[in-house]
C-alpha cells in the first residue's frame, strides 16, 4: 500500500520505505527548497536585461517547457536533498543536481517557455535562423562536434538537434552572467543568432506576454499516482541505453567482480589502456565516428569503476570479446557519422 510522507518524517524513513510512497503524497513544494534561491537567480538575470516576463515554474517527474505553454517543469527531485540522493542511487546521476547545471537547464527552459510566451517562433527571421519550428522532433539527432554555426551551452551539442533547442540554447548563451559570448563566438556564423537575440529581447522587454500559462500544468509531480519506486522502473525502461546502468549486466558477464578475482588490474585501467585500439578496430569495421565510440568507451569505464570489477587473466580474450561488444552497442545506438538520442 502506497504511504504518504511527512518532510519532517523522512529522516526516520529508509530509502525503500521513501520508494513506496507516491510522488503527490511526497508533498514537494518550491517554496522553502534550494530551488527557490535558483529561481530567484534567474528573475534577476530577467531583470537585468530588462525582461518584464518571468516565467512561472513546477515540480514534474523531469526538466521540461511544455509544447507552446510558457512553464517550466523541474524535476521534483531538486526539491529535497533525501530524493536527489535516491536519484542519484536509482539513475547514477541527478540532472541538475548542483547550482551550476540547474541554472543552465533553468536558463535553456527559459528560452523556451518567452519562445511560446511572445509565439516568436513564427516571426520570419526567426525561421530563417532557427529553422521551421514544426520540424518533427526525432528520437535521436545527428550533430557536427565542431560546428561554428551553433553555440555550445548544454551536452552533446544540444542546440544541433531541433530549432526551438537552437533557440533556446543560443537565449541562455545570452542569458548567462559574464558568458562573453561576443568575444567567445567573434567570427562565428552563429553570432547572428546571438545578435538577433539581443535585439529581439530589446523589442519584447517592456511588452506583455501573448500566451500565458495554464493553471493546471501537465505532468504536475502534484498529480502523480504512482510510487517512487514505479516512476524510476518507468524511467529506466524509457531512457533505454542512455541509462547509465543499461550494460551493468553485459559487464559484469565480460569482467570479474572484487570478491574471487585473481587479476590486479581494474577493468576501467584495461579499457583506458586499449583504448586507442579498441576505438580504431571497431570504427574501422563498422563506420562509426571516433567521438562517439570514445563517448561509449568513458560510459562503460565510468562503470567498470562503480561496479568495481576487474579483468580476466585472458588479455586476448578481453579484447576481443570488448570489442565485439562495442560493435554490438554501437550498431544499436548510433549511425555511421554520429547520430545521438535526445536529452
Amino acid at each position: 500500500m502506497a504511504k504518504t510522507a511527512k518532510t519532517k518524517d523522512w529522516d526516520k524513513l529508509s530509502d525503500e520505505e521513501i520508494l513506496q510512497i507516491r510522488v503527490r503524497d511526497l508533498r514537494l513544494q518550491i517554496h522553502g527548497s534550494e530551488l527557490e534561491s535558483q529561481i530567484e537567480r534567474l528573475s534577476e538575470e530577467l531583470d537585468t536585461k530588462g525582461i518584464r516576463f518571468h516565467p512561472s515554474c513546477y515540480l514534474a517527474d523531469e526538466w521540461l517547457c511544455p509544447d507552446r505553454v510558457p512553464i517550466i517543469g523541474i524535476p521534483f527531485c531538486l526539491a529535497h536533498p533525501r530524493l536527489k540522493h535516491i536519484e542519484q542511487k536509482m539513475l547514477y546521476e541527478v540532472e541538475g543536481g548542483n547550482a551550476g547545471s540547474c541554472m543552465k537547464l533553468l536558463r535553456h527552459e527559459c528560452g523556451h517557455a518567452l519562445n511560446y510566451a511572445y509565439e516568436l517562433y513564427k516571426k520570419t527571421r526567426w525561421r530563417e535562423l532557427f529553422g521551421s519550428f514544426s520540424a518533427r522532433y526525432s528520437g535521436s539527432y545527428y550533430f557536427q562536434p565542431y560546428s561554428r554555426r551553433f553555440v555550445i551551452h548544454l551536452e552533446d551539442n544540444y542546440a544541433q538537434s531541433h530549432p526551438d533547442e537552437d533557440f533556446a540554447e543560443t537565449f541562455a548563451v545570452w542569458l548567462t552572467p559574464g558568458s562573453g559570448w561576443e568575444q567567445k563566438y567573434r567570427g562565428w556564423p552563429v553570432m547572428k543568432k546571438l545578435r538577433y537575440v539581443d535585439n529581439l529581447m530589446t523589442r519584447i522587454e517592456n511588452q506583455p506576454p501573448i500566451n500565458t500559462a495554464r493553471e493546471r500544468p501537465p505532468w504536475s509531480a502534484a498529480r502523480m499516482t504512482s510510487t517512487l519506486a514505479a516512476h524510476y522502473d518507468r524511467k529506466r525502461k524509457a531512457l533505454g541505453s542512455e541509462f547509465q546502468g543499461f550494460y551493468d549486466d553485459s559487464l559484469e558477464t565480460l569482467f570479474s567482480s572484487r570478491v574471487g578475482s585473481s587479476s590486479r588490474l581494474k577493468a576501467s585501467q584495461f579499457l583506458r589502456r586499449y583504448r586507442r585500439d579498441l576505438v580504431d578496430s571497431v570504427c574501422r569495421w563498422t563506420g562509426h565516428r571516433k567521438y562517439d565510440i570514445h563517448q561509449l568507451l568513458n560510459t562503460l569505464i565510468t562503470r567498470c569503476d562503480a561496479l568495481d570489477l576487474h579483468a580476466k587473466p585472458n588479455e586476448t580474450e578481453n579484447i576481443i570479446s570488448l570489442t565485439a561488444l562495442l560493435a554490438a552497442i554501437a550498431g544499436n545506438t548510433f549511425k555511421p557519422l554520429g547520430i545521438h538520442k535526445r536529452r
